[in-house]
């Protein structure tokens, strides 16, 4: 059972929780504490020593919840917390993530988004609890890796939308050495949704937490800024701000608009997606390559755009794929992704992934995996 402390100064919300949440309570699944403001929410934590999560609002009388992730950071307790905040409050995001903050979501509350991040946050405390209690267990690099595996994939959505016009799907097979991959979507304004593809530096624990890094500011540059090329600027900034250990991420990011078939996107150093056509043809999006993130502050990088026609998929991956090698030493290659690509066209977003991943495995043999194998496909049916 969880328990979540949650502070607000709205009483509404308190209703609506209750509500949303009854099904879980009276199931005994879910336990919800209310605070009004910063100071109680430190008293109720006094009285609450079972505490698992703490869902705050920023904006309080007395204290607000900037100040207390502050002096959360101060107790010794194992807590995750969300915030809640106004749409593109970068500032106040950045804050709080400095602040320890998990996650966080944006007013007006979307309960499903509130679900899902809720439940991520928790499965995050559970596993950063495990790894603490293992810490001085940990003398063997496996464990290390198994806990960093388990860190990474707890943030990768798995929940896929529903819309007629278009679908998602995406699969991570994680390597016996843990990289840093991720992907990610989320809605934006105007219904439109964004994609994220990216690959972060090195292997391990520090991997897996830049990479949760690297997710938690890109969606928050993305929510706050339309356009992708000044979303993944910002997000280059941030990142260099904060990287003492000089890891640095590739990724690629796309805004979609499913009323129009509009995809725009920008390049931050990573394998350009491809764009498969129902007919079989298939080609790889026209852009430059531009710079990795978290390395030079300063940096304008490449973007474009393209219609999707009815039937078109657009396929995010990897180097996982493409460099997959077999017992004898080769390579997976861009040329056989595009000859599997091609073979798939028509088929739905599922079914692409699993077709390239059936292909890599079947290339690579008993060869061991060296890298994660990552792939996300959005599939256009039409806006009609």
């Amino acid at each position: 059972m969880a328990k979540i402390l949650v502070v607000d100064d709205e009483p509404d919300l308190e209703v609506l929780l209750r509500q949303k949440f009854r099904r879980k309570v009276r199931k005994g699944l879910l336990t919800l504490v209310f605070a009004h403001d910063g100071v109680h929410a430190l008293e109720t934590l006094d009285e609450h020593h079972d505490v698992d999560m703490v869902l705050s609002d920023i904006n309080m009388p007395r204290m607000d919840g900037l100040a207390l992730l502050r002096e959360i950071g101060k107790l010794d307790r194992d807590l995750t917390a969300v915030i809640v905040t106004a749409y593109g409050d970068m500032r106040n995001i950045r804050t709080a993530m400095n602040r320890g903050a998990f996650d966080f979501i944006t007013k007006p509350i979307d309960f499903s988004d509130l679900d899902t991040t809720i439940s991520n946050a928790l499965r995050h405390g559970d596993l950063l609890r495990e790894a603490l209690r293992s810490r001085d267990e940990l003398v063997a690099l496996r464990r290390e890796l198994g806990v960093a595996a388990r860190m990474q994939e707890s943030i990768l959505p798995t929940v896929f939308p529903r819309d007629p016009r278009f679908e998602i799907h995406a699969s991570m097979t994680p390597a016996l050495e843990v990289g840093g991959d991720f992907y990610d979507f989320f809605r934006l304004e105007d219904s439109r949704m964004g994609i994220v593809m990216a690959d972060v530096s090195g292997k391990g624990v520090p991997a897996a937490l830049f990479m949760m890094v690297s997710r938690t500011l890109m969606k928050g540059a993305a929510i706050g800024e339309s356009d992708p090329a000044t979303a993944v600027a910002e997000a280059n900034r941030l990142l260099v701000e904060s990287n003492e250990e000089a890891m640095f991420v590739t990724l690629f990011y796309s805004t979609f608009d499913p009323a129009t078939g509009r995809l725009r996107f920008a390049n931050g150093g990573h394998n350009l997606p491809y764009l498969v056509k129902q007919d079989g043809r298939v080609e790889q999006i026209d852009c430059d390559a531009g710079l990795v993130l978290a390395v030079l502050p300063d940096f304008d990088f490449p973007a474009g755009n393209l219609k999707l026609e009815p039937g078109d998929v657009i396929f995010f991956y990897t180097d996982g794929i493409t460099e997959a090698m077999n017992e004898e030493g080769e390579e997976f290659g861009e040329k056989a992704l595009a000859r599997v690509l091609a073979e798939a066209a028509g088929s739905r977003a599922a079914a692409t992934n699993g077709a390239v991943v059936a292909a890599v495995r079947t290339h690579a043999g008993d060869a061991a995996q060296s890298d994660d194998i990552t792939c996300l496909s959005l599939r256009y049916a039409g806006s009609g």
